[in-house]
């Protein structure tokens, strides 16, 4: 009972809002597109009429012009003025060369020459030559054209010729001519009349002595054939009346003494029927389909709309999980970035004077390590457990967000005073570094925070987001696990480290500020010069000598490391060329050995600059020993294998010792310069000691860098150490120095003794 009712609810609505309108939209179409046909139709047929009448009436034009064109080409004539000054004409060579020339060539119907006196000389007429008196008929009709051609006052047509002066088809500059449509009898004809002149100076001829040429081509016969196959025009004729047939159009024609001399009739070509009638059972047939296929969608939404109401309810029901997915994560339910920012822009807009809103930045430390000891699930698992710890911290009325990984975002309202949330990042700080469970066992992490603050930092919300990301920043930089508060100077700092990542750019292109200094190796008991150190330099134009410390860190961040490593490397692979009995060593950036493919490059830089490897001795820090990822050991044990020393540099100041020693291949070790300084204090030189004495249980060659005194030297070397450097030997020089500083090798062994 249920359905029937509900069945009989749906068919008004449906008839309402289906069928009336798809048959409404469906009639609509069908007369649209019946329109559309009918005046596409129309409109073609409209158009090829008028396109043939308007060739027609070009054609017409055209033909008094060409009568006059044909005309200069015997009345602009030296021979023709002398033939008719003549008193008796040469009627054979008139024959040949005016009228009969003129009927054969161009097709002329009359032609005649008159005196200065206007009395008709000679006269053809359709080819034949008859007699002068022939003019007669014409001379009424031609009267006015002939008087304006002499200049008389009284002619309506007087001027005429100075205005076809300019005609582009008389092309002697010489012709003086008048030409029009007139009505001849009851015929349309082109009437041209020209003075008979010479081409060149040779003839002379008094002014009014001119005899003239008058040309006449009917418009009807003949040339009325010439146009319709010219222009395709069907049946073309010419008759006194508009007594149309089937099918045909007539058109007026006046002379240009404006007297109706006629019409020009003729059976158009009608190009939109004949496609009408090729395309018109087609369309009949795509209008009975369309009409079918709206039956069609007529029953099929029918069918359809009975299961739309449960499909409705299921749409509402996802509606607000679908709304809930687009502004939170999924891992943890907490807003995303989305909906962070949209609440940070109304948090800002709706702050009260006086108060604070404060964006916390929040990233995991040691987070990596979970991931890559204990599983992506162990790692999912700390990230939800710190969303909980952070959602037991925060203030209500806060806004707590994760932008992905383990990186976390807070909005903090209503603040008063910097103390507040100094107070909360300590709280944040403290439930973080609680051990937390996972998979049986425990992982622990830190969290550093950048803080920014609004109004202070920033009333934008993208600016602030940025501010507390530099805060961010510093508070990794600074050691971790610790929070910063943005500050400008810290801006100040990011605008600093982004302008020397450009100029470092620049400098690294250019090629001029960059250098290579060397300092020499030397054995501790000979004092003997055993191999060079490349260490790299900039000389700012503007701000002078920059020390690595100062830019390699940015270039270690802005990826620029490896083309600044493999440049120092080509510098020192000169060096080694030029002495070949010397060691030489440069420093690796761990960076440089993320890369895959890197220990190939290093090998192909070697090979291309022609060095042997065997006197190449890398130099790395203790980070690459302790870095787990698979193509940093892959890329030690391949240089190793090519070649080339691993030199482990500032041992002693990290993290690494006898087991890293153990598990990875080096072939020295470099005591860092701090120890070497602390000789003379506490138990320094015991700790010098015991390392000298470890690198060589391990069969490890040790090289002491920063010594700068005699006494040094001398503890080093009874300490047994085997390699010494430092400015007591000599500071570092350009590659041009290097013969210098052997001079040095005499006092070094000076001090050994």
């Amino acid at each position: 009972m249920q359905s029937i009712t509900s069945s009989d609810q749906m068919a008004p609505q449906f008839l309402r809002r289906v069928l009336l309108p798809i048959l409404l939209v469906t009639t609509f179409a069908l007369l649209l597109s019946g329109f559309a046909l009918y005046w596409s139709v129309a409109q073609s047929n409209t158009i090829s009429v008028e396109r043939q009448l308007k060739s027609t009436e070009l054609y017409i034009r055209a033909a008094v012009d060409e009568l006059a064109q044909q005309q200069e080409m015997v009345a602009v004539w030296d021979d023709t003025v002398e033939e008719v000054r003549k008193a008796e004409l040469d009627t054979i060579w008139l024959d040949a060369n005016i009228g009969g020339w003129l009927h054969k060539t161009f097709g002329q119907d009359k032609v005649f020459i008159l005196n200065s006196e206007n009395q008709p000389i000679d006269a053809t007429v359709d080819g034949q030559r008859v007699s002068p008196e022939a003019f007669s008929p014409f001379a009424p009709a031609l009267h006015d054209i002939i008087m304006g051609l002499r200049g008389e006052l009284s002619s309506r047509h007087r001027g005429h010729s100075e205005e076809r002066a300019s005609n582009p088809y008389l092309t002697s500059g010489k012709a003086v001519n008048d030409a029009h449509l007139l009505r001849i009898g009851d015929r349309p004809a082109a009437v041209s009349a020209m003075l008979i002149v010479p081409d060149s100076d040779r003839v002379t001829q008094q002014p009014g002595s001119e005899s003239i040429l008058v040309s006449i081509r009917f418009l009807d016969g003949d040339f009325l054939t010439q146009i319709s196959n010219r222009n395709l025009i069907e049946d073309l004729r010419f008759s006194l009346y508009p007594d149309t047939k089937d099918g045909e159009v007539s058109v007026p024609f006046d002379s240009d003494e404006h007297e109706r001399i006629g019409y020009f009739l003729w059976r158009p070509e009608l190009p939109g029927t004949k496609i009408l009638q090729v395309i018109g059972p087609s369309t009949a047939l795509v209008s009975a389909l369309l009409v079918a296929a709206m039956a069609f969608l007529v029953a099929w939404l029918w069918r359809t709309m009975k299961a739309l109401g449960t499909a409705i309810i299921e749409i509402r029901a996802s509606e607000a999980q679908a709304h809930h997915l687009a502004f939170h994560d999924s891992l943890t339910g907490l807003p995303n970035r989305a909906c962070f920012e949209e609440r940070l822009n109304k948090a800002l807009l709706h702050n009260k004077a006086g108060e604070k809103v404060a964006v916390l930045l929040l990233d995991l430390d040691r987070f990596k390590n979970v991931n890559d000891t204990l599983g992506h699930h162990a790692g999912d698992s700390v990230v939800r457990e710190f969303g909980s710890r952070l959602r037991a911290i925060i203030p209500s009325g806060s806004t707590l967000a994760r932008f992905g990984g383990d990186e976390f975002a807070l909005i903090h309202s209503g603040i008063s005073n910097e103390q507040e949330v100094e107070a909360l990042c300590s709280r944040i700080i403290d439930a973080v570094r609680r051990p937390f469970p996972v998979l049986g066992t425990e992982a622990f992490v830190g969290v550093s925070i950048g803080v920014a603050l609004a109004p202070d930092a920033s009333q934008d919300c993208h600016d602030l987001v940025r501010k507390a990301d530099i805060a961010l920043y510093r508070a990794k930089a600074d050691g971790r696990d610790c929070f910063r508060l943005f500050t400008c100077l810290m801006d100040e700092a990011v605008r600093i480290r982004s302008r020397v990542e450009g100029e470092l750019r620049a400098a690294l292109r250019a090629g001029d500020e960059l250098r290579v200094l060397y300092q020499p190796l030397v054995t501790a008991k000979e004092g003997r010069i055993i191999g060079l150190e490349a260490l790299v330099r900039w000389q700012h134009p503007s701000r002078g000598l920059i020390l690595p410390d100062q830019f390699v860190p940015i270039a270690e961040e802005t990826g620029l490391i490896s083309e600044l490593g493999e440049w120092v490397l080509r510098e020192a692979c000169t060096v080694a060329l030029q002495w070949p009995d010397f060691v030489v060593a440069i420093n690796l950036s761990p960076k440089q050995f993320h890369h895959s493919g890197f220990a190939d490059r290093i090998l192909a830089i070697v090979q291309e600059a022609g060095a042997d490897p065997h006197q190449i001795h890398l130099e790395v820090t203790e980070g690459i020993l302790l870095d787990d990822n698979d193509v940093t050991q892959e890329g030690v044990r391949s240089l190793r294998s090519a070649g080339f020393k691993i030199v482990l540099d500032d041992f002693g100041t990290g993290h690494s010792g006898i087991g890293y020693l153990q598990r990875f291949d080096v072939d020295k070790i470099k005591i860092d310069r701090s120890f070497v300084q602390d000789l003379g204090q506490g138990d320094g030189a015991a700790v010098v000691r015991a390392i000298i004495d470890l690198a060589h249980a391990m069969k490890l060659t040790v090289t002491a860098e920063g010594v700068e005194t005699a006494a040094q030297k001398d503890f080093l070397s009874s300490a047994g150490c085997n390699e010494l450097q430092g400015f007591l030997f000599s500071q570092a020089v350009p590659r041009e120095q290097i013969q210098d500083i052997f001079a040095l090798t005499e006092t070094c062994r000076g001090y050994a003794s």
